[in-house]
C-alpha cells in the first residue's frame, strides 16, 4: 500500500502538465548559455576581437532561459502584481522578471572576466537596489526607505571616483560635481522606474538608451562602458518577448527591483562615459538627449502636480502614485497602449540621433540641435494636451 502511494505521488509530480513551462526556446537558450560558458568558446570570441558580442549573447541567452523560471517561481510563491484601480493590467502577473534580467547582466559581465574597480562598484550598488526592489515587490516599502537605498548606492559609485565633471576642478567645483552626480543618478533611477507602466516600455527604453551609449563608447575606445551597455541590451532582449506580446497580456513584469536596477545602471554609465572631448557643456548635453524622454516626463509631472495642488511637499511627491506619466498621457491622446509605447520609442530614437550628431558639433550647431530637441518635445506636449481636451 505504501509503495502504491509513493508511486502515485511521483506520477503526479512528473506529469506532462507540470513540465509544460519547459519550452523549446527556454531549453535552447539554456544550452546556448552553457555552451558560451565553456572556456574554449569564450576564448574564441576574445581572440576574434568580439568580446562585445560574447557579452551580448550570454546576457540574452541567460535572461531568456531564466525568465520562464521566474514566471513559475512567482506563481508558486504568489509573488504577482494584483490589478487595482491605479494599474492598467487586468490579471495577476508575476513581477520578478528583474531577477532574470539582473542574472543575465551580471553573469555576462563576470564571464567576460575584466572587472575594473568602477565596474565592481556599479554592480555592487545595483545589486543593493535590486534586493531592495525585490523586497518592495514582495512587501511594499516606504518611499523614503527606497530613497535612502538609492542615495547609498549612488554614494558607492561616487566613492569609487566616478563623478560628472561639468564644473571646474577645485574645492567648490568638486563638491558641485558630486552633488550633481548624486542628483543625476537618483533622478534618472526614479524617472526610469516611473516608465515601467506598460508592457515592453521599460525594457525597450533600456535597450535603446544602452544602444546609443554603447555606440559612442566603442567609437571613442571605452570598451568597459560598451560591454556594460551590451550586457543591458542582451539581458533586456531576452526578457522582452515575455513582457511585450502585442495585444496579449504580459507573462511577467520587471518589477520594482528590475526597473530600479536598470535605471540606476544606465545612469551610472552616463556618469562613467566620456561623451565629447572638446566641451564639457556638449559632453553633458549628450546624455541629456539620450535620457531626454525620462527628464521631460520627470519635469512635466513635477510641475503639474505642484501647480494643481496634488502634492505640497517632497514626502507627498515621493508617495504620490497616479496615471499622469508620459505613457499614460499618450495613451489618452492616441487611444492605444501599443501606439503610446511606439511613440515613446520613436521619440527616444530621435533624441538619441541628435545626441550622436551633437558629439561632433561646434557650439553653434550644438545649440541648434538642442533647440530642435526642444521643438520635438514641444510637439509631443501639444499632442498630449489635444488628447486631454478630447
Amino acid at each position: 500500500m505504501a509503495t502504491r502511494v509513493i508511486e502515485n505521488e511521483l506520477s503526479i509530480a512528473v506529469t506532462p502538465r507540470s513540465w509544460r513551462w519547459l519550452t523549446p526556446t527556454m531549453v535552447a537558450a539554456l544550452f546556448g548559455a552553457v555552451t558560451l560558458a565553456v572556456p574554449a568558446v569564450r576564448d574564441l570570441f576574445q581572440l576574434e576581437g568580439v568580446r562585445w558580442l560574447y557579452v551580448l549573447l550570454f546576457a540574452f541567452l541567460g535572461s531568456c532561459a531564466l525568465t520562464p523560471i521566474m514566471v513559475q517561481i512567482s506563481h508558486r510563491w504568489n509573488l504577482v502584481d494584483i490589478p487595482t484601480e491605479r494599474k492598467i493590467h487586468v490579471q495577476p502577473t508575476p513581477r520578478l522578471g528583474g531577477v532574470a534580467v539582473y542574472a543575465g547582466f551580471v553573469g555576462s559581465v563576470l564571464m567576460n572576466s575584466i572587472l575594473p574597480d568602477w565596474m565592481i562598484a556599479i554592480m555592487l550598488a545595483g545589486s543593493l537596489l535590486l534586493l531592495v526592489g525585490v523586497i518592495d515587490d514582495i512587501r511594499e516599502l516606504p518611499a523614503s526607505l527606497k530613497l535612502v537605498a538609492q542615495l547609498v548606492a549612488a554614494g558607492i559609485v561616487i566613492v569609487s571616483g566616478k563623478v560628472l565633471t561639468l564644473f571646474p576642478a577645485g574645492g567648490i567645483g568638486d563638491a558641485a560635481n558630486m552633488v550633481l552626480t548624486l542628483l543625476w543618478i537618483v533622478g534618472i533611477t526614479n524617472a526610469f522606474n516611473f516608465f515601467d507602466g506598460m508592457d515592453g516600455l521599460a525594457s525597450g527604453l533600456a535597450m535603446l538608451m544602452a544602444g546609443f551609449m554603447g555606440m559612442v563608447a566603442f567609437e571613442t575606445d571605452q570598451p568597459g562602458v560598451g560591454w556594460l551597455a551590451m550586457a543591458i541590451i542582451g539581458a533586456c532582449a531576452g526578457f522582452f518577448p515575455y513582457n511585450f506580446r502585442g495585444g496579449r497580456p504580459a507573462k511577467i513584469f520587471l518589477g520594482d527591483g528590475g526597473s530600479t536596477f536598470l535605471g540606476f545602471t544606465l545612469a551610472c554609465l552616463a556618469v562613467k562615459g566620456n561623451w565629447a572631448n572638446h566641451s564639457p557643456i556638449v559632453s553633458f548635453s549628450n546624455p541629456l538627449l539620450i535620457f531626454g524622454v525620462l527628464i521631460y516626463d520627470m519635469i512635466h509631472i513635477t510641475v503639474e502636480r505642484v501647480v494643481t495642488g496634488k502634492v505640497h511637499s517632497v514626502k507627498e511627491w515621493l508617495d504620490y502614485v497616479g496615471k499622469d506619466h508620459l505613457h499614460h498621457r499618450l495613451e489618452r491622446a492616441l487611444g492605444s497602449r501599443q501606439a503610446s509605447v511606439a511613440m515613446i520609442f520613436l521619440l527616444t530614437i530621435c533624441l538619441g540621433l541628435s545626441a550622436m550628431a551633437l558629439r561632433h558639433a561646434g557650439l553653434q550647431e550644438a545649440v541648434l540641435l538642442l533647440v530642435q530637441a526642444g521643438l520635438i518635445v514641444g510637439m509631443v506636449t501639444i499632442l498630449e494636451l489635444s488628447g486631454r481636451r478630447r
